[in-house]
């Protein structure tokens, strides 16, 4: 009887021993048993290496404002030429910045410079407002897709005065604004209307042909109320003394609580750029996020680029307009949810806003 006691006891030493023996050897990470090799617990193991990215050269447009100004560290990584000089930038480095960045980037005033180019081939990627996205899709049957949501709502109204408190207060009202026919003008109406105002005959609007004519108007006392985009809201605010910020329209839609949210910018690129280097665009998408992360984290250092590569003109407004400018890189489902609850509101309300018809589940890439 001793000496079977004995051995079951000894029996349980070895196996506690061995457990905690197995225990101690196992690896940090999970992985066959037959891919780690037999070394001593003395020997420091070596994480695998990142997967390096695959980058490709693209053409990619811009335009000159918020849409543009998530993107200039990038720029600045690829060697584009400053328009201006500026005082030296200190620019933490992207964790590629080892690389020098093939992308090839312009600037455009307009989305009209910028269209026919992408349609016909020229460009592989642009950054356009978010129902001119969905125009084109309907244009090209198809062959456009969004990568992602670089700009969420940048839209105000602006007054020199204390007659708004909100969107019902503009009933009789008349104000300046430029967009007529974009985002600007589609937001508004859209608004207008689940506020219980006629957009056409509840209000006067004189649209403008830019967006400085209308601060030349509240200059000049010739209006008291504009809407107005960012940077030109705080342009406007350094001409016009006493001007406030009456209303935010992207606040104004939030409060409706539709299940959508107001969408300024997108990036777009040409279907078979997609399809063809589907790696290289992953690559540009993670390049862009951290771009986007370090403008939004570096707002003084962000301005100075902004200012030197000709996107807003002096880099102390683009220092005071980045907080309000909702710079952002949004992907995937989180994209579509958001940009396709955006659109049919537009389309609801004006179905020409969309190009008529809301776009397919292949105009969200990565869904």
């Amino acid at each position: 009887m001793k000496k079977l006691t004995a051995f079951v006891l000894s029996l349980a030493m070895a196996l506690s021993l061995a457990a905690c023996g197995a225990k101690e050897a196992s690896p940090a990470v999970s992985a066959p048993a037959a891919s780690v090799p037999a070394a001593s617990a003395s020997v420091e193991e070596t994480p695998a290496p990142e997967a390096e990215l695959q980058r490709s050269a693209f053409n990619i447009a811009a335009l000159k404002g918020p849409t543009a100004m998530g993107l200039v560290n990038l720029m600045e990584h690829s060697g584009m030429a400053p328009t201006v000089q500026t005082e030296p930038v200190s620019i933490e480095s992207l964790q590629n910045a080892e690389y020098d960045l093939p992308y090839k980037f312009s600037l455009a005033g307009a989305a009209d410079e910028v269209t026919p180019l992408l349609i016909k081939g020229e460009l592989d990627m642009a950054c356009v407002p978010a129902n001119l996205a969905s125009v084109l899709y309907n244009k090209t049957e198809g062959q456009i897709v969004t990568l992602a949501i670089n700009t969420l709502g940048v839209i105000y109204i602006v007054e020199k005065g204390e007659a708004l408190t909100s969107l019902a207060d503009l009933a009789g009202k008349s104000m300046v604004g430029a967009g007529k026919g974009s985002t600007p003008e589609f937001g508004l109406r859209y608004l207008l209307s689940e506020n219980g105002i006629d957009p056409d005959t509840g209000l006067t609007i004189d649209w403008k042909s830019e967006h400085s004519e209308c601060v030349a108007a509240l200059a000049s006392g010739a209006s008291t109320i504009a809407l107005l985009p960012q940077p030109f809201v705080t342009v406007a605010q350094t001409k016009v003394e006493g001007l406030r910020v009456a209303l935010d329209l992207t606040e104004e839609w939030d409060a409706l609580d539709n299940g959508s949210g107001m969408v300024t910018g997108v990036i777009v690129a040409r279907k078979d750029v997609v399809e063809a280097d589907p790696e290289g665009v992953a690559a540009f998408l993670n390049d862009y996020a951290e771009s986007v992360e370090w403008v939004n984290g570096n707002v003084a250092d962000a301005a100075k680029l902004i200012s030197a590569y000709g996107i807003v003109e002096a880099a102390p407004i683009a220092e005071k307009a980045l907080p309000h400018c909702n710079i952002v890189c949004i992907t995937g489902k989180e994209m579509k949810e958001t940009l396709s609850g955006y659109l049919n509101a537009l389309a609801a309300q004006a179905p020409q806003a969309v190009g008529g018809k809301v776009p397919g589940d292949d105009f969200y890439h990565g869904s």
